[in-house]
């Protein structure tokens, strides 16, 4: 079973309706739910011949079944589609049918800014050699000592509170500690900054997640949970460049707002608004997605990113799945790992009613 070797996209509808095909995408359903692959494959075999079941974003919480034919994905289908299955730990199973999506052959040739206030986006700030060498190291070494978090495609520590990728929340029941006395210097040097001392409800920050991404993974485009975190987002990259992408959806556009805020908000489990998701159309081409608007950013290895209004809150940003990133003609290759720090101000425990 290979992960994401080919992507998916939802099939042409007739009167709103999709054509059965032998490909199923199946939301509620994978390894991040502890339902492995394996796993998958044997109980949707139970309709028919199973010749493949891949994750299909990097959330771990939708896969694609593909079948030898239709008649097995049409009755697998209408036996599970938004019912328990009793095969899969009882999770009740959202499902649509998928074809394979046609690769974009069109270059892309989006200019990439390396000064944030040329951007024209309220709200984002780039801070470039924010740290040193020395204590870029310092705090490589300092995470490499603790316990990583396994996701699908990357791995994570949490501090302060743990996000949780379920339900794209953070669990407020169970407080992990203040941050690591070790970061208290790199934390005032962010709370003097003053597009963050002057942003309203960003201080203190008190929760902190690491991610550690492997050289071609990216992030898929999301904006960052309203209800979980309030104020500025703070994102320091270590040990590898990368190109962020910026989207701003158009009015018109507003079911492809809804698939990328369900992959950043939640409603994992009950919303199917966002099934096709990062496999499929939001990777679509350009000159085929003329409903959002496109602007990117260099992020050099010890350089802070700040996002505040409507950079944090009405622009989607994302990291494009690349070994190599094109810089205006320039080649840039990643590392073998790239480490980001991201610093959020948690929302205080609210009782509705009162």
């Amino acid at each position: 079973m290979e992960i994401n070797r080919v992507k998916f996209t939802q099939p042409k509808s007739v009167g709103g309706l999709s054509h059965p095909t032998p490909h199923l995408y199946v939301a509620n359903c994978g390894p991040a739910v502890g339902l492995s692959l394996e796993r998958i494959a044997t109980a949707f075999g139970t309709f028919g011949a199973v010749t493949g079941v891949q994750v299909a974003d990097e959330s771990g919480t939708r896969v694609v079944v593909t079948f030898r034919g239709i008649a097995p994905a049409q009755a697998a289908k209408e036996a599970w589609d938004g019912t328990p299955c009793s095969y899969l730990d009882a999770r009740v199973l959202h499902m649509q049918y998928s074809v394979p999506q046609a690769p974009c052959q069109v270059e892309d040739t989006l200019p990439v800014f390396r000064v944030s206030s040329e951007m024209g986006i309220p709200g984002i700030f780039l801070i470039h050699d924010f740290v040193s060498e020395q204590e870029e190291h310092e705090l490589l070494a300092a995470v490499d000592e603790r316990p990583w978090q396994g996701l699908m495609k990357r791995r994570v520590q949490h501090y302060g509170y743990e996000f949780m990728y379920k339900t794209r929340n953070v669990d407020r029941k169970q407080y992990l500690g203040q941050l690591p006395v070790s970061l208290s210097q790199l934390l005032n040097r962010m709370a003097l900054l003053p597009e963050v001392n002057q942003a309203e409800n960003s201080l203190p920050l008190d929760q902190l997640t690491v991610n550690e991404y492997p050289a071609g993974v990216g992030l898929s485009p999301h904006i960052d949970t309203h209800s979980a975190f309030q104020g500025c987002i703070l994102s320091l990259s270590l040990a590898s460049p990368c190109v962020m992408e910026f989207r701003k959806y158009t009015n018109g556009a507003l079911s492809s707002r809804k698939m990328d805020i369900g992959i950043a908000c939640g409603g994992l489990d009950n919303d199917i608004s966002g099934m096709i998701g990062t496999a499929g159309k939001q990777q679509q081409c350009s000159k085929q997605r003329p409903d959002f608007e496109r602007k990117a950013i260099f992020l050099p290895p010890r350089s802070l990113l700040v996002l505040s209004e409507e950079a944090r809150y009405a622009w989607h940003h994302y990291i494009p799945h690349h070994k190599v990133d094109i810089i205006n003609g320039e080649k840039i290759r990643r590392s073998t790992r790239r480490v980001s720090f991201t610093f959020r101000k948690e929302y205080p425990i609210r009782i509705f009613g009162y």
